[in-house]
């Protein structure tokens, strides 16, 4: 037990000094949506908020809360409002960003192995234009992508192991950014004028290891996503252009520690950080780290 600490701890060292991106476009973050407790509560509450650090020098502060109503052992709702505020060299952005509706359903438990299912959306509070004095702003200092998104996804439990895949598709874009590097004085970050993204497929696989008193868990995992194409944008001269390097693959490692205060409940700390990336991420959610911590509240 102690060697695979060690060996987490390591490895979240070493990521962390190399890193040069981490990606959550909401696909990353809907996990819970395949956990519950509907044997014991009907409800839960989780008020959380999320630190990170993204390209140059940009400072995150993304509080969020969600709600989620279990109607039975199969069939449960989950509500999540968040907000975003990013710090850099542009000045200070603070706004509302997305809501998302997930709905969960799990299937019989047979020989210690158990599927779900989940299907959701994502509505943006914005349309990704958020600007400082007037001045328009890359996708780093925005809360939303400003993007409607479908997302699919299946969960299989085994003892100790959990594996999930989903897909996040744009289904509407309303993204209207008018941001151009030609006009703001910094080759920091790309043009992203009424910015269109690609859609995400997720693989992620999760080991839970519980201390005896019970009173611990803690989950490793790893996140690999594939963006499915190249984003795009209108130039200077009103075409539609590629952003060359920005489809492909992102794998990102998480630790997630859980100390369980009673029945009712816990307090949650996750640290993520990226070991592989995208050429180009003009989405601005590239982060160096993350570091969050939840408090869950079950009645």
């Amino acid at each position: 037990m102690k060697n695979l600490f060690f060996s987490v701890g390591l490895l979240f060292m070493v990521a962390l000094t190399n890193a040069q991106g981490c990606s959550d476009a909401g696909i990353c973050s809907i996990g819970h949506g395949f956990q519950s407790n509907a044997e014991i509560f009907k409800n839960n509450i989780e008020v959380a908020t999320i630190f990170g650090a993204g390209e140059s020098d940009v400072k995150y502060f993304s509080p969020f809360v969600s709600y989620t109503r279990n109607f039975n052992e199969r069939i449960s709702l989950s509500t999540k409002v968040t907000f975003s505020t990013a710090n850099g060299s542009f000045g200070t952005r603070s706004s509302f960003g997305d809501a998302y509706l997930i709905g969960n359903y799990t299937f019989k438990e047979k020989n210690k192995k158990q599927w779900s299912t989940m299907l959701g959306w994502k509505f943006p509070f914005n349309t990704s234009n958020l600007k400082i004095n007037g001045y328009s702003l890359p996708m780093d200092y925005q809360s939303s992508l400003g993007t409607f998104d479908l997302f699919l996804g299946t969960n299989f439990k085994y003892k100790n192991w959990d594996f999930n895949t989903a897909i996040q598709i744009p289904v509407f874009n309303n993204n209207k950014n008018s941001y151009f590097k030609e006009y703001s004085g910094t080759d920091d970050f790309p043009s992203t004028n009424l910015f269109e993204r690609r859609s995400d497929a997720l693989l992620r696989a999760t080991y839970s290891i519980k201390t005896p008193n019970q009173k611990f868990i803690f989950k490793p995992n790893i996140l690999f996503i594939y963006h499915l194409g190249e984003d795009s944008f209108e130039n200077i001269f009103g075409e539609r252009e590629s952003i060359i390097g920005s489809d492909g693959l992102t794998i990102n490692g998480n630790l997630v520690s859980s100390y369980i205060i009673n029945v009712q409940n816990s307090v949650e700390l996750s640290l993520a950080t990226p070991f592989v990336v995208r050429d180009v991420r003009p989405d601005g959610l590239t982060r160096s780290f993350v570091a969050g911590i939840l408090y869950k509240y079950s009645f």
